[in-house]
Formats: C-alpha cells, structure tokens, sequence
C-alpha cells in the first residue's frame, strides 16, 4: 500500500511511494504528530536524480526490517531538496557542522520541535569504508533519544543557535562597497589552484565552477592578464573535450568524478547547462573561438529538444541511471559503434572519440576527444571543414540510434529559478550564435525562451502576482525563493536586450519591486532566502555563498544593478548598493565561494555603458543585420543593450534610457551613453565601426 508520498507534486518524493517506510511530506500534519507522540522525527532529503539517493532507498528504504524500525521510533519524512531549499540549506549547514561535510541523500534526526541533534549522508546497510551500518545508527538514535532525551535536547538547541547565527550572516560595519582589489585576489587565487594541464581547479571530483570561470572573463576583460584567459581556455577546451560533455546529444553532465573530466557522473541538471550554454556563449563573444559557439549551440539545442515541458518550461534533471545503471544510456562497445556507421567510418570515429575493444570504463567507452580535431585533420591531411562535417553526421547518426535506447528517468518538474537560467542562456544565443550548418534540426532559441518566458509569467505566478517555484502537471506552488526572483529579473533583462521587447524590463521591475517588498533585510542590508509571509523555519537564512547554482543575495545584486541602470531607478541602485556593504565580510574572508557577489562589484565599479540602436521601421535589409549582429559581436559585461524598433516610450522603465532617440536619416542609429549621457548618435559605417571595436 503506497505511503502518504503517494498525494505529492514531486518526482522524487513519488518515487518513494511505494516503500514499506511510512513516509511523510513536510508539512503540518507530520510536525503536529511527531509533537504530539514525542518522537524525534527521521529528515531524509535528496533529489530525482541522485545516483545514492537511489541506492539508499533500493538497500534501506525497500527493506522490510529497516522499515519497521523506523517506523516504530520516529517519524520519517522526506523532502525533495528541489521543491524546499530553503528546508536544505538549514539542514545541511547542520550536516556540516556535525560531521565536517556534506551530500545527499541528507539524513537528519531532529527533536519534535525540529531541531537537528544528529545527522549524516548515506548510510550503507553494512558497516563498511568507515561507515556505520544504517541499522546501527538508528538503534543508536532511538536509544539517545529514549535514555538520554535531555541531553538530545540540549545539543539540539545549542546546534540551532549557531545554525541561526550561521543564517544571519557576519555583521558589516562597512562604510564603504569592497574595493575592485578584492576581485583581482580571488581571481589571482583562482589562477594559482587552476590545474593547468586538465583545467578546472584542485584535484578531483572536478565540477564546472561557471561562476568562478564568468569571474574571471570580467576580470580578463579588465586586466589583460594573459594567466586570466589561459586558465579559461584550458578549462572550457578540457571540459568540452571530455566525457563530461555529451558529444553526441549536448549538454553537461554534474561533475567529472576524475580530473581529467572523463568519467561523469551522468546526472544531467538543467541549472548546470543553462549555466554552462551562456558561459560558453560569452566565451565565444571574448575569443571569437568557433568551437565555444559549437558547444554553446550543441548545449541549448539538448535543453530545447529533450527538456522542454509541453507547457512551455523546462524539466529539471535527467537521471544518472538507466535500467538500474548508472551511466548505461551514455556509454558504447567499439562492435555497437562499428555496427552503426560501418567498418570506414567506424573505424575513424573510434580513433577520434577514444573507443577501444578494452574501453576506457568499466569495460565500456565514454566519448571524448583527447585529441583535438585540428590536430587529427593535419595528421591525416583532410580539410578541417570537412572532417568536422562527416563527424557530425556521424554524431547525429549514433545520436537517433542512442535514442532508442531505455532513457534514463527524467524529474518534469519546472521550477522558476532553474529556468531562468536556461531563458537567460537561449535567449543570448538567438543572437550571438553564427548560422549551423550541421545535420543536426535546428531551433529557434529566441521562441524557445519567450514561451518559457511567458509560461513563468503566466503560469507560475499567484492570483497576487507573486511567483511561485515549483509547477508539475498542470498547477504550480510554493511561494519563490529569492534566487527565483533574482535569476528570474535577470532573464527577464536578457529577453529585454536581445529581444527589445520593453515587456519584459515592465515585468522584471514590477518583480524588483516585489522582491524589495518580501525578501529585503531593510535594516542590515541584503536579502532573506524567503519571503517575510513564508513558512516559520528554525532559521531565516541569507544566501551569500554560490554552490552547485549562483549565491541568490551575488544574483540579487547584479539583477537590481543591471535594471537599475536600464530604468535609471535608484530604489534599485540603493538596495544593490546596501547589498554589497552587507557582503563586505563575505567579500573581504570567503570572497572563494563568493565569485557572483564579485560579479555584482565588478558591475558596480565599473563605468557603466548604454548601447542603444534605433531601428527604422522599415526593414533595412543587410545594414540593419550587420548593425545587430555587431552589437552582440563582443563581451560587454559593462553594457546595457537596447534595441529600439518602436517610438521611443514618454513614460514607463524604458523612458530615461531611451526618449527622444530616432532612427536618423532613416537609418540603424547607434547611442552610446554612460550613465544615460549620450554622445552624438551614428549611422552606416561610423556606428558600425564604433560597435565592431572591442570594448
């Protein structure tokens, strides 16, 4: 008989439906019984994706007798970190603390009155590797808990008092924003870790850090500094090459569990590629370097093919496993690929992706390339255009004869933070990426991620406006989280710029205004991770720290930066300013988890561009084209961009930035301004020039 898990929205929870533990969500009527039968509550928390989650359940969760203890001593529920991270971040600030790191699946004993006084990750069913048996922990826990409640309770309570302090945040008295010094530090700590002959930094597991890596290209930009740009392009190069990235159907997979980026583990997140697509797509923007816009395209084309929900969103994660396997959907034997592309071509792709007889894992192949196609066109002699073209074709080949393949699972659920990643990142490549000439169907990116766009606005939204986090089948809930709002405003300013689509800075300011209203820390500076009417937790945590996504109070910052220049409205301004003097303890001490928080004080100190081109109505054929292809040539981190192809507004946002600007003669005119002083407007080859020089 499936538990009470069996009424939840969530992917994850569902699957543990039909375990003999009697599960419960998060929610009153779990907390209200385990006060009421004085039982310390078992917390359990993971995702769909999770490799170990899988294995826990499968070893633990499904067993009859580790059920029925469970059941009998406490009260067991689980949470989908995904739907509740703002429950996650509590919890596993306690994981840390108590053990020295962290994970998940996240296993967590708290008092009724859910308090934390014992936690851990997985537990194997055996003691082995140093850890306990799952068994012998929770005899243990029961036993603490039935002989030794006081001193549980105790420990509980000194445990929540420093998770509280933990959420707070270190106090600032700073008078002042943190100077640029501050980033060229963590940037020059960043280059001394790098791994400079597999890129990415410290030794493995080795994940894509794509904060870290935006950083540092702002800071190249500044600086020149000729370490900066190796460092990224040894990592981008690497990462790209290795089996970390999917040659043959796009995207990334979580982390390489090896330094060499060969081995993933196979979990795809859609956070992580929305990330990584619009890194490699600035990457491209910088260097000019045609294989970054490949791998970009390749990216966005994975998120637009295989995660788009029939709702207009994008699903969040595809599993690491396939009929019980992990990694079994990605990997090949050289007689497969042979028997596909026949003995020729199978033969060269074999050599070129590194799949052999022996295999390269677990007596299987994962395909990369550690030899660079440039290279292997000389050595055999062939144009570089042409081989990359057969082997493309190839590629697309063994991608639809993969397709038949069991897939692994998919979590559909749409949640709004993670999809304004992937907007923000579709968006930019509608106008950065170059024509494709592969085999592979083509997308239209700039549809893709205005219907995302309008499913969030119009679907994932509260009868008051408000956003909500999670949707599935049909019906969204959960009021947001702050880095909805702020990931959110910022894709929304993104649509706004490749778009000129004055909607969407109406919609990211009317968002502003609400996250200002719900979220900010009006005393201290800074923003909550929850809104002031959301659920009472043992802590109202402030997010300063990027993890596997962005810091929300780093992505609030730069978000209200970015539309507080575009509008001229200085709420905005003040509020990123109070932000950055919060974080200065941050910036100054931890500035190495910190690299969007950085991102947000490079845009501050930096003179801040407007780029704006007033198109004629009339379509103006080639020169228009070349006017708007100019103007997404280059990186501009210090720009704001607007496309102007209407009577320039009288009121609203846009009015400061963009009244009394027309097309001249007739033509594609460009604006150059800083902080909305413009000089003298340019058409034809003049403006042309002016955008086609780097910034």
């Amino acid at each position: 008989m499936p538990n009470q898990l069996a009424k939840s929205r969530s992917p994850y929870l569902l699957q543990h439906k039909d375990n003999p533990v009697d599960w419960h969500p998060w929610g009153k009527e779990a907390l209200d019984k385990a006060k009421k039968e004085n039982k310390p509550i078992f917390l359990s928390v993971g995702y769909a994706a999770c490799h170990w989650c899988h294995v826990m359940e499968h070893e633990s969760f499904e067993n009859e007798a580790t059920a029925a203890k469970l059941n009998k001593h406490f009260i067991n529920i689980k949470v989908d970190r995904e739907e509740r991270p703002d429950i996650d971040q509590i919890y596993m600030n306690a994981v840390q603390m108590m053990t020295g790191h962290g994970g998940w699946p996240m296993s967590v004993f708290l008092t009724p009155d859910r308090k934390p006084f014992f936690a851990g990750t997985y537990w194997p069913p055996e003691a082995k590797a140093g850890m306990p048996a799952f068994g012998t922990v929770i005899d243990a826990v029961a036993d603490a808990w039935e002989n030794r409640q006081a001193d549980a309770h105790k420990f509980a309570d000194d445990v929540t008092k420093s998770l509280q302090e933990i959420a707070a945040g270190p106090a600032s008295t700073a008078d002042s924003v943190a100077p640029l010094a501050a980033i060229d530090q963590a940037c020059q700590r960043l280059i001394r870790i790098h791994d400079n002959t597999w890129g990415g930094f410290g030794e493995a597991p080795k994940f894509p850090h794509v904060t870290d890596l935006e950083l540092l290209m702002r800071y190249y930009q500044r600086r020149q500094d000729p370490a900066a740009l190796t460092v990224l392009r040894t990592t981008l190069d690497r990462m790209a090459a290795g089996g970390i990235y999917d040659h043959l159907g796009g995207g990334f997979a979580r982390y390489s569990v090896d330094k060499k980026w060969l081995v993933p583990h196979f979990e795809k997140m859609l956070y992580d590629n929305g990330g990584l697509a619009k890194l490699y797509l600035h990457a491209y923007q910088l260097t000019a370097a045609t294989e970054y816009a490949v791998v970009a395209d390749q990216t966005l084309r994975y998120l637009a093919r295989d995660l788009v929900d029939p709702a207009g969103g994008f699903h969040s994660s595809e599993d690491a496993d396939s009929e019980g396997v992990e990694g079994k959907f990605y990997v090949w034997s050289l007689e497969e690929i042979l028997e596909v592309l026949g003995e020729t071509k199978g033969k060269r792709f074999a050599a070129v992706y590194d799949v052999s007889e022996e295999g390269n894992f677990e007596h299987q192949n994962i395909l990369n390339l550690p030899v660079p196609l440039a290279d292997i066109a000389e050595q055999q002699n062939i144009p570089l255009a042409k081989l990359e073209s057969e082997l493309a074709a190839d590629r697309e080949k063994l991608r639809i004869h993969r397709d038949a393949r069991i897939h692994p699972g998919r979590d559909d659920k749409v949640l709004t933070s993670w999809n304004a990643m992937a907007i923000a990142a579709m968006a930019l490549g509608s106008r950065v990426l170059p024509p494709s000439s592969d085999e592979q169907p083509s997308f239209d990116y700039a549809q893709v991620a205005n219907t995302a766009a309008e499913f969030v606005w119009t679907k994932m939204r509260n009868e008051e406006g408000r956003l909500l986090h999670a949707f599935r089948a049909g019906e969204a809930h959960l009021i947001a989280y702050l880095d909805d709002y702020a990931y959110t405003i910022e894709a929304f300013v993104q649509l706004y710029e490749t778009t000129g689509e004055a909607k969407w800075v109406e919609r990211a300011s009317i968002l502003a205004d609400q996250m200002l209203k719900h979220y900010e820390d009006a005393q201290a500076g800074g923003f909550f991770y929850t809104a002031d009417d959301a659920e009472t937790l043992i802590s109202r945590t402030k997010d300063w720290h990027d993890n596997s996504i962005p810091s929300s109070n780093g992505s609030a910052a730069v978000a209200l930066i970015q539309l507080g220049r575009l509008t001229a409205n200085p709420r905005y301004l003040e509020a990123a300013e109070k932000t950055l003097l919060a974080s200065s303890v941050v910036i100054e001490e931890q500035s190495a988890a910190a690299a969007k928080l950085l991102s947000a004080l490079d845009n501050w100190h930096q003179a801040h561009q407007q780029l704006v081109l007033a198109l004629p109505k009339e379509e103006n054929g080639s020169e228009r084209q070349a006017m708007l292809d100019a103007l997404f040539l280059h990186y501009r981190p210090h720009s704001t961009i607007a496309i102007l192809e209407k009577d320039p507004p009288d009121a609203g946002p846009l009015a400061a930035l963009l009244g009394g600007k027309f097309p001249v003669d007739n033509k594609p005119t460009l604006y150059e301004c800083q902080n909305h002083t413009c000089q003298a407007p340019q058409t034809g080859s003049v403006a042309l020039k002016q955008l086609k020089a780097k910034p």
